[in-house]
């Protein structure tokens, strides 16, 4: 039997409620508690990004990443560490980089910033052999100490 879906769009993506027939996947939606998308908001927020209270309001989890969302001023060097920080993993690709910063409004030559990083000792690539690029103890240092505590100054 075919299975129908409805697609609920959040801020921090997609929730899709699957069923058999309109009347499942009515029943389903009447089931879910009150301020759901919110709870669920939070714990995305919370769980799935790396010092979720630490980046609030500054980085946002989305579904395609972390996306920058503070009005401050960043350097490039200082965009570009933020959403790796925020990576799973502290990792990313420069292309997904790019991406993420392109739906953050920041206009960065990633690769360019990637390899002057690299040079300074901030990030590194685990595997030479794949596109990604992770922060080394030294950037996420950097990140914490200086970024997040100039922002935070900033913010308060």
């Amino acid at each position: 039997m075919k299975r129908i879906e409805a697609r609920i769009k959040t801020g921090f993506g997609e929730v899709i409620i699957e069923g058999e027939t309109p009347q499942e996947i009515l029943d389903m939606l009447a089931s879910l508690p009150e301020n759901f998308t919110e709870k669920l908001s939070d714990f995305v927020a919370n769980r799935l990004t790396p010092s979720g209270a630490q980046l609030k309001g500054i980085v946002e989890p989305t579904t395609e990443g972390p996306v920058i969302v503070t009005r401050e001023n960043l350097t490039h060097y200082e965009s570009v560490g933020l959403v790796l920080y925020a990576s799973d993993d502290r990792r990313n690709t420069a292309a997904q980089v790019q991406k993420l910063l392109e739906s953050s409004g920041i206009k960065v030559m990633v690769p360019a910033r990637l390899n002057e990083m690299t040079k300074r000792g901030q990030v590194f690539k685990p595997d030479p052999n794949k596109p990604d690029f992770k922060l080394t103890m030294q950037g996420e240092k950097w990140v914490e100490d200086e970024v997040l505590t100039k922002l935070r100054g900033k913010m308060a």
